[in-house]
């Protein structure tokens, strides 16, 4: 699965990245960043394509269908397992249709031993921006309102992974993202040949401190390599 992730990106990090892949050059929301302990029902940075152009926002993570009759059910749906979304009514209508990705540059997952679980954080060797393959809904609250929220879509783990947990989130490469934004598409065959796990050899993880396991930590701290924090 995953459930939560970091963006430790400054604003102008992330200008230059959405101009130089996603050719967007205007952010008309407020990011904060960076942040290094994203966790669900928060907003996320994400990006949408409207037929047109490629967008920049921000979505509550946690995905809420349009039919719900609870948005609280968002936090029962922060993952979507790409083996299944053409199966969910919960998923298949954003999977037809409403494509996002949501952007990190590490997430962590919690590797079991014999007495504790060990949070890792797991990112690309190269350490830059990457992303996460999503879908995204709109819900009508009762007073009208608009909520737009997101799911991350997990698929299993590649071989650097397997040692930590059975799943991932679905990493895109360039080519894949310019498909699975594309709202023209709508093969869904097609699209699930995208979801797939990420080139091990272009992975790397360490493990860091257990003070990522409360969302209240945002702190640079969160991502320092736990032998480093227990160096006299």
């Amino acid at each position: 699965m995953c459930g939560r992730f970091t963006i430790t990106v400054d604003l102008e990090d992330l200008r230059v990245y959405l101009e130089e892949n996603y050719d967007i050059h205007e952010m008309k929301q407020a990011f904060e960043l960076p942040r290094f302990n994203v966790s669900p029902g928060q907003d996320v940075i994400t990006i949408i394509n409207d037929g047109a152009k490629n967008r920049v926002g921000l979505l509550k993570w946690g995905l809420v269908p349009s039919f719900a009759k609870d948005e609280k059910i968002g936090y029962q749906m922060i993952n979507a397992k790409a083996e299944t979304l053409h199966q969910k009514p919960s998923f298949l209508p954003s999977f037809t249709s409403k494509r996002c990705v949501i952007l990190a540059d590490s997430f962590y997952e919690w590797k079991r031993t014999d007495d504790t679980k060990q949070p890792m954080r797991i990112l690309k060797k190269d350490e830059k921006l990457f992303p996460m393959a999503g879908l995204w809904s709109t819900f009508i609250k009762e007073d009208g309102t608009k909520l737009h929220t997101c799911t991350i879509i997990t698929t299993e783990a590649n071989e650097l992974m397997k040692d930590i947990h059975e799943r991932m989130p679905v990493i895109l490469d360039e080519a894949s993202v310019k498909t699975w934004l594309n709202p023209r598409v709508t093969n869904l065959f097609e699209l699930s040949k995208l979801l797939r796990p990420y080139e091990t050899n272009s992975m790397k993880t360490y493990a860091v401190s257990a003070i990522v396991n409360s969302s209240k930590n945002e702190t640079q701290d969160c991502i320092k390599p736990l032998y480093e924090q227990k160096r006299p």
